[in-house]
């Protein structure tokens, strides 16, 4: 059985709650459940995390080395666009980790467009709301 791990980041556990124009209506527990339901019948074990904090996440991801896990899942939030400690904790692993950011994040605000993070990982999802985590999992369950 393989085992994925998804990391959300500061702000997702605000989804339904916070600029539904751009991330939509979906609570942050109907999004996570909807992700591990797509997968109930499938060989794996998905465990979702969500902290605000940039040390929690670099836990998070520190854990998952211990823990064996297959492949990362991550949506660092606005971490994405500065947080050169989560890049070094994700390239320390050696986890294959695929980013995600629920809105297109190429028709956003400028600083919105660059990810320190993405060097890191073996693929970026964006612009798919829910369906992108779908989509990560399932390249992550293809390595």
């Amino acid at each position: 059985m393989k085992k994925i791990l998804i990391i959300n980041g500061p702000n997702l556990n605000f989804l339904g709650i916070r600029e539904k124009g751009i991330y939509g209506n979906d609570d942050y527990n109907s999004v996570c459940k909807y992700i591990k339901e797509k997968f109930e019948n499938e060989d794996v074990k998905i465990e979702i995390l969500q902290s605000n904090s940039e040390g929690k996440i670099i836990d998070f991801l520190q854990s998952a080395y211990f823990n064996k896990v297959d492949g990362i899942v991550i949506n660092p939030g606005a971490y994405t666009h500065y947080s050169y400690a989560i890049l070094d904790a994700i390239k320390s692993v050696s986890i294959p980790t695929v980013e995600v950011h629920l809105s297109n994040i190429h028709e956003r605000e400028e600083f919105r467009k660059i990810s320190v993070t993405a060097p890191a990982c073996i693929d970026q999802i964006y612009g798919k709301g829910k369906e992108g985590y779908v989509e990560a999992v399932e390249i992550l369950l293809k390595r």
